[in-house]
């Protein structure tokens, strides 16, 4: 049997009710998305039984945590599990090392699965080992705050907007860490955002609640590119492409990858990466251009056939989204309608995309 989390609760407070039942992956990142007050936060606490939903029943792989069917609930203390905050909330009066130390502690030395110099290694911090938390940048503390929660070798790793106290800069600072801890620890992430471009670089499988319910839940590239959903919707929406790296430009830092079950490539601006290595990329719905014929002669480097599949009416009424497809790969453009009429757009239509290599997001 495949690795699986599943969920079910339901909880009602005065002018909220969380009633949620899905079936997650065991193993990778999922993100429950949504806008403030969709029961994200709430889901996670419930989870981890800091608080306690009238009907739940709570399943991390082979472990059940809670079945109020069989009135089970598994304190919050004997839950196998990490738990990182927007704060990392490090004792000042301890090292960095102490920190980590402490956290190292909680777990039988024959059920570690994870070392102190491996953490370190992983988050970067092996140099701030001996630094006291007040000398740390807030990017530092909070790669702190997630090595800890890794020492005491989680069966699940619960992140609650764990960038969102953090500027630009710090975000940028701490996301290739996270993404390393994704590409090399087998632990189940559960990760809280309301940023669909975090979303997009870290999750394989999104959730998306609104007023606590569940409106969608599946693969991240396939739920992106649904018209049916708010997602598609704002200025930030896209889709999610993984390819695989089959050449590097070094005069020009451009890296080509193949897309799954085509032919066809897109260059990225990207640094060097090995031959046959995958790399995911985020495509957004405002950077597509469309046009019914190639254009070979141009600035924008990625031009590539696709089948329109259909349009919806985007949150701007000058403009339609159109959802399309290379061998299964799902894109989103977001045009005028002015500009789809003219092109006359009509599903099974073959089409050309055309997407500026310093537009992807990679």
């Amino acid at each position: 049997m495949s690795a699986q989390i599943n969920v079910r609760l339901q909880l009602s407070y005065s002018g909220f009710s969380l009633d949620l039942d899905v079936q997650l992956p065991g193993k990778g990142v999922t993100a429950l998305f949504g806008h403030s007050g969709s029961g994200k936060t709430t889901c996670l606490r419930c989870i981890a039984g800091l608080e306690r939903a009238n009907q739940a029943f709570v399943q991390i792989n082979d472990e059940v945590w809670q079945d109020s069917q069989s009135n089970l609930f598994v304190p919050v203390h004997k839950r196998s599990l990490g738990y990182i905050f927007q704060e990392a909330s490090l004792f000042p009066h301890l090292s960095v090392r102490a920190n980590l130390e402490f956290g190292l502690r909680r777990i039988l030395r024959e059920q570690r699965r994870v070392e102190l110099a491996h953490a370190a290694d992983l988050l970067g911090i092996t140099h701030l080992l001996e630094r006291a938390p007040n000398h740390l940048s807030g990017g530092e503390r909070q790669r702190v705050g997630i090595a800890r929660a890794l020492l005491t070798s989680p069966k699940l790793l619960l992140m609650d907007e764990p960038l969102a106290a953090l500027d630009s800069q710090r975000k940028a600072e701490i996301l290739p860490y996270l993404e390393r801890l994704h590409a090399e620890l087998d632990i189940p992430v559960l990760y809280v955002s309301h940023s669909q471009d975090e979303v997009a670089r870290l999750a394989d499988h999104i959730v998306l609640l609104s007023e606590g319910k569940v409106l969608a839940s599946g693969p991240i590239g396939e739920t992106l590119a649904r018209l049916d959903l708010p997602l598609s919707q704002g200025d930030d929406a896209g889709v999610v492409i993984q390819g695989e790296v089959c050449d590097y430009d070094a005069r020009y830092h451009l890296l080509t990858l193949q897309l799954p079950h085509s032919a066809q490539r897109i260059r990225v601006a990207h640094a060097p990466l090995a031959i046959g290595k995958t790399l995911r990329v985020k495509v957004q719905a405002r950077d597509i251009s469309l046009s019914l014929n190639r254009n070979e002669h141009s600035s924008i480097l990625n031009s590539l056939q696709a089948t329109v599949i259909g349009e919806t009416a985007a949150d701007n009424q000058a403009h339609v989204l159109v959802r399309l497809d290379i061998a299964g790969t799902a894109l989103l453009a977001r045009i005028t309608r002015y500009s789809r009429d003219q092109l006359d757009l009509q599903p099974g239509q073959t089409i050309w995309l055309q997407i500026k290599s310093v537009a992807v997001l990679a």
